[in-house]
Order: C-alpha cells, then sequence, then structure tokens
C-alpha cells in the first residue's frame, strides 16, 4: 500500500457516463472522499468516438471530483473495457542458475511465457501471473527463496487495440491528467465487489455496463479468464425505444424507472405513459410489455456469457456462482434471470473493503470506479503509461542490457 495520506483517483471511461472516484489511503485502509459524474457522449460501446466530447466530459467529471474532495487531480488510474480487448493464458519455463529462486528468476519467467507474438495494432495492458511450478510442485503463488532447479510460470496476458488505449490516454491528457496506468475494467470491478472467498473458490464476474459486457473469471485468487462481449445496457434502451416507439432519452428514463427483466412478476394492473415521437400524443401501455422486451435481451447477453465460459472450459472453476455489476444490473429481476441461465447462486455486487463515503458509492455503478481506486492503491508505480510505439525501443534497450548482465 502507498504512504500515509496519499491521493488516488480512479477514472472510470465508461460508454454512458465518466466517473471519476478519489480515494485518500492511509495505512491500509481507503477512504472515498470524492466522486464526480458526468454523462459521456463521445463514447460507443467502450471505445472513443469523439475525441473532444469525452475530453468535455472527463473535465466535468474531474471538476466535480475536485470540488468533493477539496483535492486538486493530476493522475489518474483509468479502465478500458470494449470487444478490441482479448485475454489468453501463456506459460514460460527458466533453468535456475543459483540454489535458489531469486525476484531475477520470477522475472525471467515472466518474461519467456509473455515473449509471444503480438500483432504491431496490440498492446499488452496487463500481464497477471496465475501460478508457479517449482519442479512440478504446482499452485505456488510466490516462489522467491525456494530451492529448485526449474521454473515454471502460468500467466494471462491481456491486450487491446493500440489506438483504443491511444486514445483514452490522450483523451485523460488533454483534460489536464496524466495516466499512470490503464486497467481492465473488470479486473476493476473484482477489486471492489468480490470477497478473498469468492476469489479463493472461483466466480464468475458480469460488469454489466452501458457499452458492454466484461466477464471475468477468478479462481485460486487469480485471474483465469478475461472476455469482453459488446452488448450492454445502450442495447436494453435500443429495445425499448424500438418496441415502444419512444425516443431513445424517454426510452433510457422508462428502463430505470419501470424496467424488470422477469415479465411473468409484473402485475396486468401496472401501467406506463410513453411519450409520442414527432408531437404525437402520449399513449397508455401496460407495464408488462416492457418485461417482454428486456427479458429476451438480458437473456441473450447471459447465454453468451454462458457459451464463453464453456468454449474457454471454465465452467468447474466457478463453484461460488456469479456475481453481477455494473450499472445494468440495478434493472429488478436480473439476479433471478441469471441463475436460471447460469444455475449457480447470484449475487449483486457493490464496492466492498472502503472507507469515507461508503453510503455515495454503495451502488454497482461505481464498482469500477471503486476498484480503480483499490487496484492504484495496491499497484503503485509512479510510472506514467505509454503505448507501444513510443517506449518499445526502450524496453529492446533495457532487455538487452540485463542479457549482457546474464553473460558477463
Amino acid at each position: 500500500m502507498q504512504q500515509q495520506g496519499e491521493i488516488v483517483v480512479g477514472l472510470d471511461i465508461g460508454t454512458t457516463k465518466i466517473c471519476a472516484v478519489v480515494g485518500e489511503v492511509s495505512g491500509g485502509d481507503i477512504n472515498i472522499i470524492g466522486i464526480g459524474t458526468h454523462p459521456s457522449i463521445g463514447l460507443r460501446k467502450g471505445v472513443v468516438v469523439n475525441i473532444e466530447s469525452t475530453v468535455e466530459s472527463i473535465k466535468k467529471a474531474v471538476e466535480e471530483a475536485e470540488l468533493m474532495a477539496g483535492c486538486e487531480i493530476s493522475s489518474v488510474y483509468a479502465g478500458i473495457a470494449g470487444g478490441h480487448i482479448t485475454g489468453f493464458n501463456s506459460r514460460g519455463i527458466v533453468a535456475i542458475k543459483g540454489s535458489e529462486i531469486t525476484q531475477h528468476d520470477v522475472d525471467r519467467v515472466v518474461d519467456a511465457a509473455r515473449a509471444v507474438a503480438i500483432p504491431m495494432d496490440r498492446e499488452v495492458i496487463h500481464v497477471l501471473p496465475q501460478e508457479y511450478i517449482v519442479d512440478d510442485q504446482a499452485g505456488i503463488q510466490n516462489p522467491v527463496g525456494m530451492a529448485g532447479v526449474r521454473l515454471e510460470a502460468k500467466i494471462h496476458i491481456v491486450t487491446g487495440a493500440v489506438t483504443s488505449a491511444h486514445n483514452i490516454v490522450k483523451c485523460a491528457n488533454r483534460s489536464g491528467l496524466d495516466v499512470c496506468d490503464i486497467v481492465l475494467e473488470s479486473l476493476a470491478s473484482g477489486e471492489a465487489v468480490l470477497t478473498n472467498e469468492e476469489k479463493e473458490l472461483g466466480t464468475a464476474l458480469l460488469d454489466l455496463g452501458g457499452g458492454t459486457t466484461d466477464l471475468a473469471i477468478f479462481s485460486g485468487n487469480n485471474i483465469k479468464h478475461t472476455f469482453v462481449l459488446a452488448l450492454g445496457g445502450n442495447n436494453l434502451t435500443n429495445d425499448i425505444a424500438i418496441g415502444l416507439r419512444a425516443p431513445l432519452a424517454e426510452a433510457e428514463k422508462i428502463k430505470t424507472k419501470f424496467g424488470a427483466c422477469v415479465a411473468g412478476r409484473i402485475s396486468n394492473d401496472d401501467t406506463i405513459e410513453v411519450p409520442g415521437m414527432g408531437g404525437r400524443q402520449p399513449r397508455k401501455l401496460p407495464r408488462q410489455i416492457l418485461g417482454e422486451i428486456l427479458e429476451p435481451r438480458m437473456e441473450e447477453i447471459f447465454n453468451l456469457s454462458k457459451r464463453e465460459i464453456y468454449r474457454a472450459e471454465m465452467e468447474n472453476l466457478i463453484a461460488s456462482g456469479v456475481v453481477v455489476t455494473g450499472g445494468s444490473s440495478l434493472l429488478d429481476g436480473v439476479t433471478e434471470v441469471a441463475e436460471s441461465i447460469f444455475s449457480l447462486p447470484t449475487r449483486l455486487g457493490k464496492p466492498r473493503g472502503i472507507k469515507g463515503l461508503v453510503d455515495v458509492v454503495n451502488n454497482p455503478m461505481y464498482a469500477t470506479g471503486v476498484g480503480l481506486v483499490i487496484y492504484g492503491a495496491k499497484n503503485q508505480t509512479g510510472q506514467k503509461f505509454r503505448i507501444r510505439d513510443e517506449n518499445i525501443f526502450n524496453r529492446i534497450m533495457s532487455r538487452m542490457k540485463r542479457w549482457f548482465k546474464d553473460v558477463i
């Protein structure tokens, strides 16, 4: 953890909202001291499509957070999502030179595991060690100091499109902010909403955002699989707009106020008023229609997520069940639909393990923002994130220096 009174800021650049969360790290505690949100206009399915609009939204969210926290924000941990994100597992093996394993050996084996061909248009966002194996002894979390002759590492590599990562950094920079690191949003949400027991036993985290649904599978205290599905709350809003022939802004309001995912639970007497398009008269419709529109789309999102879990052969690793979080998980009946699709116990994930403005951020829609603060507090490096084309030369030079040191 960081020094006393250190300020860490998480910036969740989402498709529907931009959220800045300010946390103060003192000892082992994280106090949330400020939060700012602003509607997001310049993103589609988690990817920046309009730089100017995104910069304006970031500035407004950050200003609001600065006012509440009473501090100036200069650097942030930014979240990234979108259909371009891919995650895959890799492994590497090295021989141990000395009598015991050192940190240098661990760095070498992680380097060996990440030496996979990655296209030039993709950037490595995370290299996440899953476990180490020393002389066929598996399940080791930290092998430093152990005796052995062969060290093997299993890692999870998350990559994203260079341009998308570049645009997020560019938007933050143009808002007057440095980006300490770019963090996968489902990884950040996991830091905020999952318990240690769930991470250990195995759980599937579904972050239902506006533009994307992020899936992350945790087991044995490590991340085993990541996946981003380009479907989210905006698709639900769109379905309502088409089904009820209502303007998009009104469809969003209807969804948040009356939306329910289980049509059978809605009373036949409930009605909603739908404003007319282009000056037409408003109409009264049974609320059950809303359930009939939302239920199939929610089932589709969960079925596609379930298919991905089976495709990755991870179905046996999620013994403790499913956790749903994100703004779209607030819809009535989401956990019931998830339970029926996955046949696993499901709960709503709210930020935990924090102090300060707990009642303000006690909402699934702030899971990513709070998670970015927790991630930043745990993984403080003091470095700024740089995109591949700027730092590839430095990376090669440092690797060559290490090789020469090994030879000498």
